[in-house]
């Protein structure tokens, strides 16, 4: 792998790499977000191996308003072999194939921003199994089939072959110096970034993904539609910046907050330092709002007193002096979970979805508020968030 910086790496493959389809830049802006979702890992100073299967997760939810089988939206040129014609997507039957499976599940009007929706519930063990076993197949499908499309633009980023990132291989092959995401197995074939990279993602995230939007944007038009379709770049932004809303309601998680309330456990609200006692008169907040990233496990959702969460805090995030100062009141929360069985099952798996290193035990519930503080700061310096 050259020596050149992290920059230079960058902005070489967005603006002066030869592109046939929107993969290199896909690549990219997955790299990006999975460096946004585990900022702590940009201060080990070692290379990090990605799983596959995770940026491919990714490219379901970018490419997901692409593949509607009405009206698709085309990535690039498509050419005939063999009398058939080649899709401009390798995976698009596959992907296509999921957004039919999921319009028959949940029977609504289709959203562009369905496939984060999906992703961040397949993502979550507890709400993945309630989905019926067709569409977690096609789901796998999809990630499979998305997965061996990334092996393209990461070999031919950059001049010449294999030039930024190396071949990807199995974790249990790779140098065990490499750091890793969470959840990762010894089996996930992943592709390394390198510690410089990995680091001016981590520094550069809000440009990276500007970047990558707009030259996403200014590609997609200039490639052949259908005839009598046209696509402009305006149109091609909204799709690719569609986020979802908290479709799923969170009712299962206030029936169990409301067992413990029932049962005389009680919560504070971290910003406010108001008792919360009684069921149903208070608010499950996302201490990281939706809009700022879709994260629905059970760390980030912790009941807090209404009128300040409705009025003041909304879609903004604490400062850091705020946070620090919540920072045993959310010890306090986790602890109460951890008085239900049920919830600290939960909160054992999507902490593990998110963080490295927790110890179960005593000492757990404040780990993981300290592991939370500094998420919630990371995330919101890196995206410039309003705080309060």
């Amino acid at each position: 792998m050259p020596l050149i910086s992290g920059e230079q790496a960058i902005a070489t493959i967005l603006k002066h790499d030869n592109k046939t389809t929107s993969y290199k830049i896909a690549l990219l802006r997955a790299i990006n977000d999975l460096v946004l979702l585990y900022p702590d890992l940009a201060r080990t100073d070692q290379p990090v191996a990605v799983p596959l299967a995770r940026l491919a997760e990714l490219w379901t939810a970018y490419y997901w308003p692409f593949a509607d089988d009405a009206q698709p939206i085309y990535q690039g040129a498509r050419a005939l072999v063999g009398g058939q014609l080649r899709n401009d997507v390798s995976f698009r039957p596959a992907l296509t194939q999921l957004r039919q499976q999921w319009q028959a599940t949940v029977q609504l009007p289709a959203q562009s921003a369905d496939g984060f929706f999906l992703l961040t519930e397949m993502r979550t063990p507890r709400r993945r199994a309630t989905y019926a076993p067709a569409l977690q197949q096609a789901y796998t499908q999809a990630v499979a089939a998305a997965a061996k499309a990334l092996l393209m633009p990461i070999k031919y980023a950059g001049p010449g072959h294999w030039s930024v990132f190396d071949k990807p291989a199995r974790l249990d092959q790779l140098p065990p110096q490499v750091q890793t995401l969470p959840g990762t197995s010894p089996q996930d074939v992943c592709l390394v970034v390198s510690a410089t990279l990995w680091e001016a993602f981590h520094r550069l995230s809000l440009y990276v993904e500007a970047l990558c939007l707009h030259e996403w944007s200014l590609f997609t038009e200039t490639v052949t539609q259908d005839a009598g379709q046209l696509v402009t770049r305006g149109q091609v932004y909204t799709l690719l910046t569609a986020r979802p809303d908290n479709r799923r309601p969170l009712t299962w998680e206030r029936n169990q907050v409301d067992i413990l309330l029932h049962e005389n456990v009680r919560f504070v609200c971290p910003w406010t330092q108001k008792p919360l006692t009684q069921p149903q008169h208070y608010d499950l907040d996302h201490l990281l709002p939706l809009t700022v990233y879709p994260v629905n496990e059970l760390w980030n959702l912790l009941p807090v007193d209404r009128q300040f969460n409705q009025h003041t805090k909304r879609d903004r995030v604490p400062d850091l002096q705020r946070l620090t100062t919540a920072e045993p009141l959310l010890a306090q929360s986790y602890a109460a979970y951890q008085q239900s069985a049920t919830l600290h099952k939960v909160m054992l798996e999507d902490a593990a979805l998110r963080f490295t290193g927790l110890t179960p035990g005593p000492n757990f519930a404040a780990q993981l508020a300290s592991r939370t503080v500094h998420f919630i700061n990371d995330v919101a310096a890196a995206r410039y968030v309003q705080r309060f």
